[in-house]
């Protein structure tokens, strides 16, 4: 038998319950912050009081307003949980908008490894399965945009790192222009689209 962890932003319990009914996953990682709201807080507690004893609760701590590091974040529980074999489902019901986002974000980064993506409606509490999309990128240009993100910003210099020609390095920086998610203002510059799909 496949366990299943379920990755949720959380706010109100509703959602976060729904989803744990309905998946019956082993394992629950919440998504919170550092000095999160008292709802919040109880919330959380909730549902390990509820469910504590029959599956694992975990808390991910990240950032409530930093959208690229939610999705690394994300991102990285993925790596982790489906390297152990765990079917992955995330709900993006609850919390702040920014942090529900970066969970999408970071379901992307990882859409091989991800079984669902769900909302749970706030008026009559359906589940509503998002499309997982991806930022479809080969890693030739996601090594491109970490050479960028480190500071590499002369297409020699990316070239030669990535040994590549220069020519392939300038139509690759072209398609990740066109793509957003670089700018040639000022020499080449990251931009946090970029930064979603380099993770």
């Amino acid at each position: 038998m496949t366990n299943r962890t379920l990755i949720t932003t959380i706010f109100d319990v509703e959602p976060v319950i729904l989803c744990i009914t309905k998946f019956s996953p082993s394992k629950v990682i919440l998504l919170t912050e550092e000095d999160a709201a008292d709802k919040k807080v109880e919330s959380i507690e909730t549902i390990e009081k509820t469910f504590g004893s029959m599956i694992e609760i975990k808390r991910k701590y990240t950032s409530l307003y930093d959208h690229v590091q939610v999705a690394s974040d994300v991102a990285d529980l993925i790596d982790e949980e489906h390297d152990k074999g765990n079917q992955i489902i995330t709900n993006v019901s609850g919390s702040r908008k920014t942090q529900a986002f970066g969970a999408l974000y970071g379901a992307y980064a990882r859409k091989d490894m991800v079984k669902r993506v769900v909302y749970v409606t706030e008026e009559d509490h359906e589940i509503i399965d998002f499309p997982i999309l991806s930022f479809n990128i080969s890693t030739t240009k996601k090594s491109i945009l970490e050479q960028i993100q480190s500071g590499t910003s002369s297409v020699g210099d990316i070239a030669q790192k990535l040994d590549i020609s220069k020519g392939m390095t300038y139509n690759h920086l072209r398609e990740l222009k066109s793509l957003g998610y670089i700018t040639d203002e000022d020499g080449y510059k990251i931009t946090d689209s970029g930064k979603l799909a380099g993770i």
